[in-house]
């Protein structure tokens, strides 16, 4: 049982600083309309595309998907064919996916190796939305070398700080919204 506490106690300590916020006024819940407004923000070049939008954010190609009538999201970033992912490329993701990738994890899916975000869609509050898109481009992007979303890392070398500077971009960008 000491190892469960040792875990509960590390992931309080680790979780983000927004859910560590007090409470704010309630937010709408999020719908395909708010969600594409926010989304448009990020990026003016954004295109409807089905129930869902593509988009670049910091030059790095996602589609985000929606389902409301399963009150679900997606937000996607192809990273490679999966065809080759060796056991210690998959035990690296899989151990990322326990600390360092945060709110976004690596997926595979149809024969492709992805970095994704997937979550309710109605709870989803737009920092949340922001902060969970710009660690699902960090991991797409340290993907082979740090597997990390940014948002929190332990160590005291310089990538915490670039890696941070995408999602405080993207969150200033949605202050307006």
């Amino acid at each position: 049982m000491a190892w469960l506490r040792m875990i509960m106690t590390a992931c309080v300590l680790a979780a983000p600083a927004w859910a560590q916020d007090a409470p704010e006024a309630a937010e709408p819940p999020m719908t395909y309309e708010r969600l594409g407004r926010i989304l448009f923000a990020l990026d003016g070049n954004t295109q409807p595309v089905g129930r869902g939008f593509q988009l670049s954010i910091s030059g790095v190609p996602m589609l985000v998907v929606t389902d409301p009538a399963a009150d679900r999201m997606r937000a996607m970033v192809p990273l490679r064919p999966s065809e080759g992912l060796t056991a210690e490329e998959l035990m690296r993701m899989m151990q990322a996916n326990f600390d360092t990738a945060l709110d976004a994890r690596y997926a595979v899916a149809k024969g492709q190796l992805w970095a994704v975000f997937i979550h309710p869609l109605s709870p989803l509050k737009k920092d949340q939305l922001i902060s969970s898109l710009g660690q699902t481009v960090n991991i797409a992007r340290t993907y082979g070398t740090l597997y990390t979303g940014g948002a929190l890392q332990f160590g005291g070398g310089d990538s915490p700080g670039i890696q941070r500077q995408l999602i405080e971009e993207l969150l200033e960008k949605g202050e307006e919204i």
